[in-house]
C-alpha cells in the first residue's frame, strides 16, 4: 500500500484541522440541506422549467450515440457508488464476496463505465458546441452543469486508475465510505479523510459542488419519473370530416350531425 498526500491535516498531523472540518463537516451539511431545500424550490415555483429542454428535433445522429453511452455509463458509476459508499464490506464478505473480489469487480466496472460516461459526455458537449440551434439552446446555467459534471467524472476515472490500476491500490471503503455514512448517522468523523489520496479528495468535493448545483440545472430530471402516464386517460382523437373543406358552403342551416 503506498502513502498517498493528504489535501488537509493539523499541523501537527493529529486530526484534520479547522479546514479539515469545514471541508468534511460543514460542507456535506450545507450541500445536503441545499439539495433538497433546492429541489423543494424548484419544484414548487418553477415547475414549468422542471425539464431537460430536449434538443432531440434540432440534430439526432450524435444524439443517439452520446445519450445511451452517457446514460448507462452513468447509471452503472452510480450504482457502483451506492455499493461502495453505503454497503460496509462485513456484509459483502457475509455473503461470500471476498474484499479482493470485489475489489478486482469494482475496478473493472467502474473504469469501463467511467471511460463510456467520458466518451458520451464529450459527445454530447461536441454536438452541443458543433450544432448551431443546439448551441443556441444553450444557457449559462448548461455550460456550467457541464464543466462541474466534466471535472467530477474526470477526477474519479483518474483517481480510479491512478490508485488501483497504476499505483498499488487504495481501498477507500476503509476510509472515504465510513466517513460519507458517518455523515448521515450525524456522527461525522472527519479524521477519516484526512490520510485520504489527493484524487480521491477533489472527487468528493468536485461530487458535492455538483449536488450543490444539482437543483438549479437540467439534472433535476434525473429525479423525475412519468408515473402519471399510468393514471392519465386517453386521449380521443377523432378523425376529420372528410367533405369539409371539400365543398362550396350552401346557403341557409347545415346540417348538424
Amino acid at each position: 500500500m503506498t502513502s498517498h498526500p493528504a489535501v488537509l491535516a493539523a499541523p501537527d498531523g493529529g486530526g484534520p484541522g479547522v479546514g479539515g472540518v469545514l471541508l468534511w463537516v460543514a460542507l456535506p451539511y450545507v450541500t445536503i440541506a441545499v439539495f433538497v431545500l433546492g429541489h423543494i424550490w424548484r419544484y414548487r415555483y418553477d415547475k414549468f422549467g422542471w425539464t431537460t429542454r430536449s434538443s432531440q428535433l434540432y440534430e439526432r445522429r450524435l444524439l443517439r450515440v452520446g445519450s445511451p453511452l452517457f446514460h448507462f455509463g452513468i447509471l452503472v458509476v452510480a450504482l457502483g457508488h451506492v455499493g461502495g459508499l453505503l454497503i460496509p464490506d462485513r456484509w459483502t464478505e457475509a455473503v461470500g464476496v471476498t474484499e479482493h473480489v470485489y475489489h478486482v469487480i469494482a475496478v473493472v466496472l467502474g473504469t469501463i463505465a467511467g471511460f463510456c460516461t467520458l466518451a458520451g459526455l464529450t459527445i454530447l458537449i461536441y454536438r452541443r458546441r458543433t450544432v448551431g440551434p443546439v448551441f443556441a439552446a444553450t444557457t449559462r446555467n448548461d455550460k456550467m452543469m457541464y464543466a462541474v459534471l466534466v471535472v467530477t467524472v474526470l477526477l474519479g476515472l483518474a483517481a480510479t486508475v491512478a490508485a488501483n490500476i497504476v499505483g498499488g491500490g487504495y481501498n477507500y471503503r476503509e476510509t472515504v465510505s465510513p466517513w460519507f455514512r458517518s455523515v448521515f448517522y450525524l456522527r461525522p468523523d472527519p479524521e477519516l479523510m484526512t490520510g485520504v489520496p489527493l484524487l480521491f479528495q477533489l472527487h468528493a468535493l468536485s461530487a458535492l459542488a455538483l449536488f450543490c448545483i444539482w437543483p438549479f440545472t437540467r439534472l433535476v430530471h434525473m429525479l423525475t419519473a412519468p408515473v402519471g402516464y399510468l393514471t392519465r386517460p386517453y386521449i380521443v382523437y377523432r378523425s376529420r370530416d372528410e367533405q369539409l373543406g371539400m365543398h362550396r358552403p350552401r346557403r341557409g342551416w347545415e346540417r348538424v350531425p
